[in-house]
């Protein structure tokens, strides 16, 4: 996996001072591998990435800690860049707290950094940028190692009429054919980048916006596809997104393909 551009430098410090009222604040950069979770929010039956955060905060801490995250990934849905964050007691060094979070998550989830932060930081709220990629399997037949991070899709695709497509994305659109608002009913993102690369027998799909609809990515996915395989044109494509219908747009591309691999933020670098 290739790693997270640099964002914007923090000018936050780890001695941050926090109201008395609340207590400390801290924010971490976070890696799963999705396939076994049903996602990152908690759910009664199931394993999710978030039980298991407050799991081990709880077994570290001794106390109940809740923690929010920047987006709810869906099932099967993998991250380098998930950011957390969550407030506790901690007394000890936030060195401490990384490396007892590390030792006591199960082996597919890592926290990459941590540190302190503001009391008014919220993980989601707070960003400005998420970048999504999407991974192809281009080799012919299955192979079970690389499966598990990418659609195996074949060779046979038109990826110049796919980029073609893709590029209809950048600005600020209203991407109702592609997804449902998290919350509210406004379906208005601005995507600043959409990109096609090959390495070797991957093809990557980049893209980065200001925000994302509930299983917009995916949608998305499924639909260039289609366009790569000459099943519509990039101009229908165009039409699709114009239209604003959600029927119009192809099913969800499979989410093993998919990784958050960063969310940034104007004052903080994890």
């Amino acid at each position: 996996m290739a790693t997270a551009p640099p964002w914007p430098s923090s000018n936050l410090s780890s001695d941050i001072s926090t109201p008395q009222s609340a207590l400390p604040h801290y924010a971490a950069r976070i890696a799963y591998d999705g396939t076994d979770f049903k996602g990152f929010q908690y759910q009664k039956h199931g394993r999710t990435v978030q039980g298991e955060l407050e799991r081990a905060l709880q077994r570290l801490t001794q106390e109940s800690v809740r923690v929010i995250g920047a987006g709810r990934t869906d099932a099967g849905v993998h991250a380098q860049g998930q950011v957390i964050a969550f407030r506790s007691r901690w007394r000890h060094s936030v060195a401490d707290l990384q490396r007892g979070l590390n030792a006591l998550l199960p082996s597919d989830i890592s926290v990459l950094a941590l540190q302190r932060v503001a009391d008014d930081f919220h993980p989601r709220f707070s960003a400005t940028r998420r970048w999504y990629r999407y991974q192809f399997g281009c080799w012919s037949g299955h192979d079970p190692l690389r499966a598990r991070y990418a659609w195996e899709i074949g060779s046979d695709l038109d990826e110049d009429a796919m980029q073609a497509a893709a590029s209809h994305l950048i600005g600020e659109h209203d991407f109702a054919s592609f997804g449902q608002p998290p919350q509210g009913n406004n379906s208005v993102r601005q995507v600043f980048q959409a990109e096609f690369s090959r390495h070797h027998d991957l093809l990557f799909f980049d893209i980065i916006a200001n925000a994302f609809l509930r299983h917009m990515v995916r949608n998305l996915v499924g639909t260039l596809i289609q366009v790569g395989r000459q099943q519509i044109t990039s101009s229908a494509f165009q039409s699709i997104l114009r239209q604003q219908l959600r029927r119009l747009s192809a099913p969800p591309a499979p989410p093993q393909g998919l990784i958050l691999m960063a969310v940034s933020y104007p004052n903080l670098r994890l």
